[in-house]
């Protein structure tokens, strides 16, 4: 028998689970499918900042930069166990940018969209009286100071479809839509899982969230006509052992007027980036190049005293960003903005072009607004009103921390941080009754337990180690081989029941 559902989403990346948990909200019933895990392309390789983007103000993004400003406090609300807010320098080159233009465009930074209001404002520093100074090179005198935030994008994701389901959605990951078809009465879609296994759903409407995939949805799956195109931009990051001690992070101008970010990592690491490519090949499988890799490794030895080669490079990764195309000559000044487009023509269809991860919620807000008509028992748009994501609950993360450890004294300081900055308030819920380290089940590698990877499995669509350690945590940055062995055979056996966590 096929279940109907009111809306259909294919795509598991932000866009797709932030419009899931939308619709859910409002009272509908929503089925999502995503054929590989939940953010495992492009929602998982950004530069993983909440921010207004201060180099679109050059490209008079201004209604852009003042969306996103706004969504910034919205999402430090909802989310402040895995977003918090971050203080960037600047330092200064006169021949790529005069002080008043820097000036101007941190004025404006700081009030377009009443984007600061709970974060510090710009300043203007003497490099040589600020923290950030010492680790850069000697003939950087003034810098800038200005407020954004930094985000576990994949958790991001995950917290989403959690949320989503928790309000009645039907999650189905590592699964394809592998048709899609309509007529007056709606959709009817083959879905098809890693196993094999087939089944149809029904749907009154359909949202194409497919990211990098949007157009071949449209050409391969729902076999509809367009005249749509989409640009695909990779971008690269390289992580290398920490170039700083202390938790400002950096932004820096380059020759080709582009900036490249350098932002303390996991404790002991820098994360350098982005690069801007034109790309052309399986969306699903980027990878850094040598070039690429050499022009950050530039990038950051313009400013720093100490010196990177490619060769102190620990891990990078890439991602697709599936940008709507302006036909600007240059990658990096292709808008970043979305596009939402309804067709109506028979059972709706809403396509979603482009976006960033600072605007998710409003673009799944405005769809759901562009879909609210065919559901005139829907609730009114809810997500801006500040509803917590799930672990969100308590803005005080540090205090949340500080009653954790309380409660469980034998926990170190570093896992009581990393599990309060990964699961909010509901970090007991790893430990359960636990009352040692040893009473967490076996200890795979780093900080990592057996009650932590049950936890996963039963409640946030963990399958494999890669799931693990890349996106539901960073923790393969301090696993050797034969760790990740051992935790890969744990995970193929039979996954915990979700009632052992709830």
């Amino acid at each position: 028998m096929t279940e109907q559902f009111d809306l259909l989403v294919v795509g598991g990346g932000i866009n797709g689970v932030g419009i899931a948990r939308d619709a859910a909200g409002r009272g509908l019933s929503v089925c999502l499918c995503e054929r590989d895990d939940l953010a495992a392309h492009t929602s998982s390789a950004s530069t993983k900042l909440i921010h207004g983007g201060l180099r679109y103000l050059e490209q008079y993004e201004f209604a852009l930069v003042g969306k996103a400003l706004a969504e910034r406090e919205v999402l430090l609300r909802a989310a402040p166990h895995i977003i918090w807010p971050l203080r960037f320098v600047l330092p200064h080159q006169s021949h790529l940018r005069p002080a008043w233009m820097i000036r101007l465009g941190l004025f404006l930074y700081d009030n377009l969209g009443r984007g600061r209001r709970t974060l510090p404002g710009s300043r203007r520093v003497a490099l040589k009286h600020h923290e950030a100074g010492p680790p850069l090179r000697d003939e950087f005198h003034t810098g800038f100071v200005y407020s954004d935030a930094w985000v576990q994008d994949a958790r991001l994701v995950v917290l989403n479809a959690m949320d989503a389901m928790e309000r009645g959605a039907t999650i189905f990951t590592r699964t394809r839509c592998v048709s899609a078809r309509r007529d007056v009465d709606g959709w009817t879609a083959e879905l098809e899982s890693a196993r094999g296994e087939r089944w149809t759903v029904g749907a009154k409407a359909v949202v194409n969230a497919a990211g990098p995939w949007a157009v071949q949805f449209l050409d391969e799956v729902a076999k509809i006509g367009h005249d749509h195109a989409l640009r695909l931009v990779k971008g690269s990051h390289i992580v290398v052992p920490k170039l700083f001690e202390h938790e400002h992070a950096y932004i820096f101008q380059q020759p080709d007027r582009r900036i490249v970010f350098a932002i303390p990592y996991e404790h002991d690491f820098t994360l350098i980036g982005t690069t801007d490519v034109d790309y052309r090949d399986d969306p699903s499988t980027p990878r850094i190049n040598a070039d690429e890799t050499r022009y950050l490794c530039d990038a950051a030895n313009r400013y720093f005293k100490r010196q990177i080669a490619p060769s102190d490079v620990v891990w990078s990764y890439s991602g697709v960003r599936p940008l709507l195309d302006d036909e600007q000559g240059n990658a990096s000044e292709v808008t970043r903005d979305y596009l939402l487009e309804l067709d109506e023509s028979v059972a709706p269809l809403l396509n979603v072009f482009g976006g960033k991860l600072t605007t998710y919620r409003k673009l799944a807000e405005e769809a759901m607004d562009r879909l609210a008509h065919l559901f005139p028992d829907a609730s009114e748009a809810w997500t801006a009103k500040g509803h917590p994501l799930p672990g969100g609950e308590r803005r005080d993360v540090d205090t949340l921390q500080r009653e954790l450890q309380a409660a469980h004294p034998w926990l170190p300081q570093s896992l009581a941080w990393r599990l309060v900055h990964s699961y909010g308030g509901r970090s007991a819920r790893i430990l359960g009754q636990a009352r040692s380290l040893q009473d967490l089940g076996e200890h795979f590698g780093a900080d990592l337990y057996q009650a932590e990877v049950d936890y996963l499995r039963a409640l946030e669509w963990a399958v494999d180690a890669s799931d693990v350690l890349w996106r539901r945590s960073k923790l393969g940055l301090r696993f050797n081989t034969e760790q990740v062995a051992r935790l890969t055979a744990y995970l193929a056996d039979a996954p915990p029941r979700r009632a052992s966590f709830e």
